[in-house]
């Protein structure tokens, strides 16, 4: 596969940085098994889940404990060398994108559940816990972690918290930052902090919501205190069809305006049914132009009640056809599909582009109908998949990265996708992120006045921009050369152009 190489921003120059000193040191400082330097053992670091843009790191440090982190960071400070925190690598915007004279901190052997308190219901793990091993381990205890990323079986909680990530069933249960408690993490000074409380509150600034899909630019996360809830008595889920992606989007408002919040409320193209079917074999109606899958759950009577409203509102709304699901292995079986979006879409394309939207419901099928129109202009298949609840789309634009100039207008695709997406009211990504990949996106959405201020905020926590530089904002030079400047009224102006 032809990838493409990182591209650097260059407000920013590290190439000060002295390698065979920062690998002298970061020697000594961690167990032989724990630094990775040679050009073979750094390949699988080169990319993240969006593996079009990659990039060969000075090392790769896995530590074995917080002390260990802060050793490295604080190493990584002194010799003036960014800092690059990654998960399990599942990320899908490039923000574990290595930067060639930085190190790459790999937070992976940092994997233990700490407590797990079923009275308070928390549970304190370390930052490479996988998502799932955290429901896993508070099964027992008639208790789960809501968040469920399609991801969940490898991505971990640390990089939950610097994505804020959500998954189906987060228009009732919400996101990270919904349930998560208290963050413990590393400066970049290599002093500890904690945001949060195990409380429901905190005094001082509430600065745990904005170290919450920070992106790693903030801070290293070690430690997190999740919230469990109990585990549902009963679940149905309902797979709606329709012969209209504009009655399905609809259809979506119309539920969420009848006072109903499902458990879970996704929505898939007929190309998406197409390509997860035979892969998953979920049992979906491959002759519908769109479907829903709506969950209730609760205990037996609460879902009972809670179907049959929702049915009432999708016949209403123009359904075609309506089934319920009968066992748990079918009900199961339907999300099995949903989750399986995107190994289905690598079935069917050599390559394949994850773009992330949110845009209000009631515009879902105005998207859907514009995303046609791009296949059109860009020559390129897209299957559509949408956390339709709380309108955060999920376009899969398919390519071949072998064949020239496909990228590129892969890239261009995504792009109008997004700035069609800050057009219909909503934003430039819903849950993966900013990372390397919506950089340009961002001076779509935001102006110079709103750039400043973050760059000011990363300024508070981390002065020399070590910590995933070139990711999440842009600087105002690089808005200005893809002339992309978002204009809140008035004429934009760039006195600080050069300090930024």
């Amino acid at each position: 596969m032809v990838q493409r190489e990182h591209s650097a921003d260059k407000a920013q120059d590290f190439a000060g940085t002295d390698r065979e000193a920062l690998l002298a040191e970061l020697a000594r400082l961690l167990p032989p098994d724990s630094l990775l330097f040679a050009a073979e053992d750094l390949k699988p670091y080169e990319c993240d889940g969006l593996s079009a843009y990659h990039q060969l790191p000075i090392a790769v440090a896995l530590p074995e404990s917080e002390a260990q982190v802060v050793a490295v960071v604080k190493a990584c400070r002194a010799a003036g060398a960014p800092v690059v925190a990654r998960g399990a690598g599942t990320g899908l915007s490039a923000g574990a994108l290595p930067h060639p004279q930085g190190v790459v901190l790999s937070l992976a052997k940092l994997k233990k559940i700490l407590h797990v308190d079923p009275v308070a219901r928390v549970a304190v793990v370390q930052t490479g816990v996988r998502n799932l091993a955290i429901s896993e381990a508070a099964a027992l205890l008639g208790l789960y972690y809501a968040p469920d990323p399609s991801s969940q079986i490898a991505c971990t909680i640390g990089g939950n918290v610097a994505e804020n990530s959500g998954g189906v069933h987060c228009l009732k249960y919400g996101l990270t930052l919904h349930n998560v408690l208290r963050v413990r993490a590393v400066m970049i000074t290599g002093d500890i902090v904690e945001f949060g409380n195990h409380a429901l509150d905190a005094p001082g600034y509430g600065l745990l919501a904005l170290a919450i899909g920070s992106e790693g630019m903030l801070a290293v996360v070690t430690e997190v205190t999740v919230k469990l809830v109990p585990k549902p008595e009963h679940a149905q889920v309902i797979m709606a069809s329709f012969d209209d992606v504009m009655k399905a989007g609809e259809a979506v408002a119309e539920v969420i305006a009848a006072g109903i919040i499902p458990a879970g409320l996704e929505m898939m193209d007929k190309p998406a049914t197409a390509a997860v079917e035979p892969y998953v074999k979920a049992g979906y109606d491959l002759n519908a132009e769109a479907i829903l899958l709506c969950e209730s759950d609760g205990t037996a009577e609460e879902v009972a009640e809670e179907i049959a409203r929702m049915k009432a509102v999708l016949e209403t709304s123009g359904a075609t056809e309506i089934r319920v699901s009968q066992s748990e292995p079918e009900r199961l079986r339907f999300w099995a599909g949903r989750k399986a979006a995107f190994p289905a879409a690598g079935r069917i394309s050599p390559d394949y582009y994850c773009m992330d939207g949110t845009i209000p419901r009631k515009r879902l099928g105005e998207m859907l109908t514009a995303i046609y129109a791009m296949e059109k202009k860009y020559r390129l298949r897209c299957i559509n998949v949408f956390h339709a609840g709380d309108g955060n789309l999920h376009p899969l634009i398919l390519y071949d990265a072998n064949v020239a100039g496909e990228l590129e207008r892969t890239e261009a695709f995504g792009a109008e996708i997004l700035k069609l997406s800050v057009a219909l009211g909503g934003t430039i990504t819903g849950e993966h992120g900013v990372g390397y990949e919506k950089i340009n996106s961002m001076c779509d959405q935001f102006g110079s006045d709103e750039l400043r201020a973050f760059h000011a905020v990363k300024r508070a926590f981390d002065p020399e921009g070590l910590l995933n530089p070139e990711k999440g904002i842009p600087t105002l030079h690089r808005c200005a050369e893809f002339g992309r400047m978002h204009v809140h009224g008035g004429n934009i102006k760039f006195p600080e152009l050069e300090r930024l």
